[in-house]
């Protein structure tokens, strides 16, 4: 009923249903359809027809204005529904940054977020300072209830917990100007002779297991230790001083001058949802449906 009335507002306006047509994005055909029909339901004409157009009858000029005032009417009462879901919906405050993007999670919220009104996303951004980022992370639950990123910062554990999405691969960035930047693929051997920052001051096992079996394996690389978690000034560094970088898949679009490159190292570094320990009952929920999302996604796998 609702698009009749637009209908018949917009050719009472046109004087033609074509034009009508043309403005309203449909068929000509559809719009005289739609007149018919209401004029079936009115029990009585609305339009005079004529080979130069359409006018409206007696009848048709008192009714356009009621139909002007129950389509105001309409919008007024969608925009007090919005209003009054906007009031009941719980907003989750999530966490970004550059080495820690939420489109992961957006992602993955926007395929089934219309199943679930209640619940909206505010995005909160956060620096990527290695001196202010334990901060930020023992700020989960207070001022951010979910961060998404990979899982690197073992030390901070009794802060939060962590829900895995998947994992990224653990790559090497260099220099676009050093002597491997046109390598697709890079193998251990490759950095015989060469400087590898690896970055380990959220203390990760993972990494902490890549730093052993280079030393063991391999003392023909250099390794350089950075007592200090991923941060901006890190990339910035290794790119200056053509220091081959331990890095991620998900990263190789922080610096416009390093490339990544794929390693032969098999390693992955889980990514998901970082949250507190005691997450509000509207947060959990939240999870709760992330969660069984996942399920659904493995079952469809397996």
């Amino acid at each position: 009923m609702i698009e009749q009335l637009k209908t018949f507002v917009q050719v009472a306006e046109s004087g033609s249903f074509s034009k009508a047509a043309e403005k309203l994005f449909i068929s000509s055909t559809a719009v005289m359809k739609q007149m018919n029909l209401l004029e079936k339901q009115a029990g009585i004409p609305l339009f005079i027809r004529t080979n130069h157009g359409v006018r409206l009858t007696k009848a048709g000029i008192t009714f356009i204005k009621d139909a002007e005032f129950m389509l105001q009417y309409f919008q007024e009462s969608l925009i007090r529904m919005h209003q009054s879901a906007q009031t009941n919906r719980h907003m989750v405050r999530v966490g970004t940054s550059m080495l820690n993007p939420c489109n992961v999670l957006i992602e993955l919220w926007n395929g089934i977020g219309a199943l679930y009104p209640q619940f909206g996303i505010n995005i909160v951004h956060f620096e990527d300072d290695a001196h202010t980022l334990p901060t930020t992370y023992r700020m989960i639950g207070q001022s951010l209830d979910i961060i998404a990123g990979p899982f690197l910062t073992d030390n901070l554990k009794d802060y939060y917990r962590m829900l895995k999405l998947g994992s990224y691969r653990v790559c090497f960035a260099v220099s676009r100007q050093h002597r491997l930047a046109s390598r697709k693929t890079l193998s251990v051997k490759d950095l015989y002779g060469e400087r590898l920052a690896i970055v380990n001051g959220g203390e990760s096992a993972i990494i902490h297991d890549i730093r052993d079996f280079l030393i063991m394996n391999h003392p023909q690389i250099r390794i350089k230790d950075v007592p200090r978690l991923y941060d901006l000034d890190v990339f910035n560094r290794c790119e200056e001083s053509n220091t081959v970088m331990l890095t991620l898949e998900a990263w190789a679009d922080i610096h416009p001058s390093l490339v990544t490159i794929p390693s032969d190292l098999d390693i992955e570094i889980p990514y998901g949802l970082i949250y507190p320990l005691h997450p509000s009952q509207e947060v959990d929920q939240f999870l709760e449906i992330i969660k069984e999302m996942q399920g659904n996604v493995l079952a469809k796998v397996e």
